[in-house]
């Protein structure tokens, strides 16, 4: 999401205090009461520990916060076991090539290990838009050698536990004058040096946008020695793409599929594996729910997993929150739970013949 227009907004926030395996089988619970086997296709986003981006690094309880045990039981207990969780650099290093922040490295690990207890899995986002304190990756200031380390710390600290289920190297890369390609793969190839296991999710440069993926991102392919590569889109409803809402909008129920096929039809042509990190519609705008609705119904259809923007704590009134409201829950999990309920057995999409 774009969060040069997000980060004031949090700042005025009053902050509160505080799939199943890769490519295995589950089995969910549909709204019919019917069984049937699948992946767990549906997550969300557990933020809090990326808020007050500009403020590093910061205070956890007063400017940005790692979410307490009840947030992830609320989501267990509506069948919701993916998450990515978003978290800072410049938190976590607070210099390049430095060590990692003894802190902030058992915070994370106790965000894993509430997942682990509630039997769900984490995808590890580095919420910092191909830069560190305001430079790009592969700038002078923020050398590719820099970030390559920072990951491979990170993969020695991290490989093992299970409620891991992916490392997403860098939230929404924008013009960066073409270095993140050569970033993401230096990032690819430090985690590989110590884990050939674990997933790792890869995101496009102009924010990660599905419907402007093949504009930017059409040769953006990624080695991995490992074959464990997920591409990763977001998208948002709104006229600018930005996910702000800054306006009512009706919209056509099909535009979330159209702004997503774009993105879709380039995995298939490539045969790669994909993944939607981040979407989300106000609570109140019904054209935009149907619009989500049809997009998660294209999405399982294809195999392809998706994150919904946001919840966790301190969202307060934020519009496209998913915490529940005085204990009853917002309409977008409503969608989100209709599709908990798939047939696949591994991430998609299926390529083409």
């Amino acid at each position: 999401m774009d969060r040069r227009f997000l980060s004031p907004l949090l700042s005025a926030i009053p902050l509160i205090a505080g799939l199943t395996l890769f490519g295995s089988v589950s089995t969910v619970q549909a709204e019919t009461g019917e069984k049937k086997p699948g992946i767990d296709l549906i997550g969300i986003n557990m933020s809090g520990a990326n808020f007050a981006p500009h403020i590093t690094p910061g205070k956890v309880g007063t400017n940005y916060f790692y979410p307490e045990k009840k947030y992830f039981k609320y989501y267990a207990d509506k069948n919701i076991r993916l998450i990515r969780f978003p978290f800072i650099w410049e938190r976590l290093q607070h210099d390049l090539y430095k060590g990692i922040n003894f802190d902030q490295v058992r915070l994370l690990r106790r965000t894993l290990d509430y997942a682990a207890a509630h039997n769900q899995k984490i995808i590890l986002d580095m919420h910092n838009y191909a830069r560190y304190k305001g430079k790009l990756i592969g700038s002078p200031e923020v050398p590719y050698e820099a970030y390559a380390s920072v990951w491979r710390k990170l993969a020695e600290q991290f490989k093992d536990h299970p409620a891991l289920l992916g490392y997403d190297i860098m939230n929404e890369p924008y013009s960066t004058d073409g270095l993140w390609p050569a970033a993401a793969q230096a990032a690819v190839d430090a985690i590989r040096q110590v884990d050939m296991e674990t997933p790792i999710f890869v995101e496009g440069d102009r924010w990660a946008s599905t419907f402007h993926w093949r504009k930017v991102n059409e040769d953006f392919l990624i080695e991995d020695p490992a074959n464990n590569i997920i591409y990763e889109g977001h998208m948002y409803f709104d006229k600018d793409f930005s996910g702000r809402y800054a306006s009512e909008e009706i919209v056509d129920p099909m535009l979330g599929v159209e702004r997503a096929r774009p993105f879709v039809e380039w995995l298939k042509e490539h045969n790669v594996k994909g993944f939607l990190g981040e979407y989300g519609v106000p609570a109140h705008s019904e054209s935009m729910l149907v619009a989500m609705d049809n997009l998660l119904a294209y999405l399982n259809e294809n195999c392809i997993p998706s994150a919904y923007w946001a919840g966790g704590p301190g969202w307060g009134d934020y519009v496209m929150a998913i915490e529940p409201v005085g204990g009853k829950d917002r309409p977008q999990m409503q969608v989100l739970q209709k599709h908990l309920s798939n047939t696949c057995t591994e991430f998609g999409p299926t390529p083409k013949p």
